[in-house]
């Protein structure tokens, strides 16, 4: 009777430590990913090294700004859209992406992507010399 005890004691003693050890494990996978994606936030590279390759894609209208990150993930000038998504959301160019089409390069980094599809169309100012 008492050998059951200490041995259902032994299993419930080994079976709580071995959940506290997953816990542990879990949380420091979990900070490990969060630092890391983080830290690519500010620090991401091009895909390419100078001169990558031009790419021509179309944003419409309907697109949300995180199809806007699938759609350069498929297109091969960023390599994770999650993180796209979040940098778009930390710049100023959040809300002011405008449809378009565009030639990106595989060279660029996300902000020099943002900064040409936020820009404003320039127009024919052409003045004429006062006679």
């Amino acid at each position: 009777m008492k050998l059951n005890k200490v041995v259902f004691k032994f299993v419930s003693i080994s079976f709580s430590i071995l959940v506290l050890l997953l816990v542990v494990v879990g949380l420091v996978e979990l900070g490990s990913y969060c630092y890391d994606f983080g830290y690519r936030v500010f620090t991401e590279s091009a895909v390419d090294e100078a001169p990558g390759r031009d790419v021509v894609v179309s944003v419409t209208s309907d697109m949300s700004e995180y199809d806007i990150g699938k759609m350069l993930k498929d297109e091969g000038l960023v390599r994770d859209e999650k993180l796209f998504f979040a940098q778009l959301k930390l710049s100023a160019y959040s809300g002011k992406l405008k449809p378009g089409i565009y030639t990106l390069n595989t060279s660029m980094v996300t902000r020099d992507m943002l900064v040409v599809m936020a820009a404003e169309e320039e127009e024919d100012t052409e003045t004429e010399a006062a006679p």
